[in-house]
């Protein structure tokens, strides 16, 4: 607690307190929370709790995992009431999950009956029964059922964001939100659950918990088993990557930055999970095609013979070759493939213009101009980022689809960009480099004529 800042000590302290006054009250002003003859409902649910709790199921989210855990809360909602299922959410304490620190078990536990016993209140409020619902009166427990879940959810999210924005400062606007709809979905899907432990009860008692575990663990090693998918497909991108910032060293980190810029763009004009998935790594590739470029051409200081030059604009090309055989890309061929044909029609390598550009090359375009622009390259500085957008406008119509060029200064505004670090000074005879930026707009390559 020592390494937490003051305001999340006190966020602490107070979620713990206002936990231990409603377990309190409700024992002063009600009695005990369950009835002696609930008692082994209380056990069950609390096992089926604390086994759920101390291994969380991974979602198809970054950086999100979820405890299926509440479930149990839900059910004991109906089976208990809003004090029991209080007392369920307290044994998060006992959390056996690897590396999880007492102060976190404690917050868990202190967040978690507090959602439980407002839910509980909710139910009550709306005419649900308390107790072991009766096989034909099972549908009248749907509706109070799922308002009580549409409170705990955003509860339990709201108090848990609100402790992790204390902890580490990171503000509300800066958590990933893209996802977040996904993984609400998915919090809301796993309390169904409860409702079927508190439907099963009537007619299996306790042997409706197990019946629930099997599909939340054969669903806790499916999403296992994706994200080893996505790390393993992720683990493939880089290297090839690292393969082609190795052999065009003045564009090391670009392939990140592109990605990113992309999957800016990509959120900022609507596409769903997957596709933005599909356009960071597109973004990724873009340039993997350079794999099947000579070396002496890419790093060749002077004009380009038309031959080298070809070799550059086939690039797109052999970047198709090179990942077509990678299942899981999708529509990033298209983006590879195309990235370097302008709205105009003056690009390459097909001369596409227009609508006849696929969507994601035509953001790919406005990611890569505008990183190659913000960056240090071996013949200038990095131009300051207003400028770059500067002309961006400039070409939109032109160069870039203007769609993809106002959508990229929207995302803009509301994330501003950061620059990577200065590379080291260029060199004496930089001079002779500027033509060989192919990227940069505002810097085309130059070529001889003749042999």
């Amino acid at each position: 607690m020592r390494d937490l800042p003051w305001p999340a000590r006190v966020y602490l302290v107070a979620v713990i307190a206002a936990a231990a006054a409603l377990v309190v009250r409700g024992v002063m002003v009600s009695g005990p929370p369950v009835a002696t003859q609930d008692l082994d409902i209380l056990l069950v649910l609390a096992l089926l709790f604390l086994v759920c709790e101390s291994m969380p199921t991974l979602l198809n989210v970054e950086q999100f995992a979820v405890s299926v855990s509440f479930s149990a809360s839900l059910a004991a909602v109906v089976l208990l009431g809003p004090g029991g299922a209080a007392l369920v959410g307290l044994t998060a304490v006992l959390s056996v999950r690897p590396g999880l620190p007492l102060i976190k078990r404690l917050f868990n536990g202190a967040q978690f009956a507090i959602c439980g016993f407002v839910a509980g209140r909710v139910y009550e409020a709306l005419d649900g029964r308390v107790g072991v619902p009766e096989v034909n009166a099972f549908d009248d427990l749907i509706g109070p059922y799922a308002a009580a879940t549409a409170v705990f959810v955003p509860l339990n999210i709201a108090l848990t964001l609100t402790m992790v924005g204390l902890a580490t400062r990171v503000r509300a606007t800066e958590v990933p939100m893209r996802g977040m709809a996904q993984f609400l979905l998915s919090y809301l899907g796993y309390g169904t659950f409860g409702l079927l432990v508190a439907g099963l009860w009537a007619t299996v008692a306790s042997i409706s918990a197990v019946l629930v575990l099997l599909p939340l663990f054969v669903a806790r090693w499916a999403f296992g088993q994706y994200h080893a998918q996505q790390r393993s497909y992720d683990a493939t991108i880089a290297a090839l990557c690292q393969a082609v910032e190795t052999k065009d060293y003045y564009t090391r980190g670009h392939c990140t930055r592109v990605s990113h810029a992309s999957s800016m763009i990509a959120q900022e004009i609507g596409m769903g999970l997957e596709r933005v998935r599909a356009i960071r790594y597109a973004g990724m590739l873009h340039d993997v095609g350079k794999l099947g470029v000579p070396t002496k051409v890419l790093q060749k200081d002077g004009p380009l013979t038309e031959e080298e030059f070809a070799a550059i604009q086939l690039h797109p090309m052999r970047g198709l070759e090179i990942v077509r055989g990678i299942g899981f890309l999708d529509e990033a061929y298209a983006g590879i493939m195309h990235h370097h044909e302008k709205h105009d029609g003056t690009g390459y390598p097909m001369g596409l213009a227009g609508d006849e550009i696929p969507e994601f090359a035509k953001v790919i375009a406005v990611a890569d101009a505008f990183d190659s622009m913000t960056s240090d390259r071996s013949y200038r500085g990095a131009r300051p980022v207003p400028e770059a957008i500067e002309e961006l406008r400039k070409s939109a119509g032109t160069h870039f689809d203007p769609v993809m060029v106002a959508a990229f200064i929207r995302a803009l505004e509301r994330e501003p960009w950061q620059p990577p670090r200065r590379a080291d000074q260029p060199p004496p005879d930089a001079a002779e480099a500027t033509i060989k930026d192919h990227d940069d707009p505002t810097m085309p390559i130059q070529v001889v004529t003749g042999s």
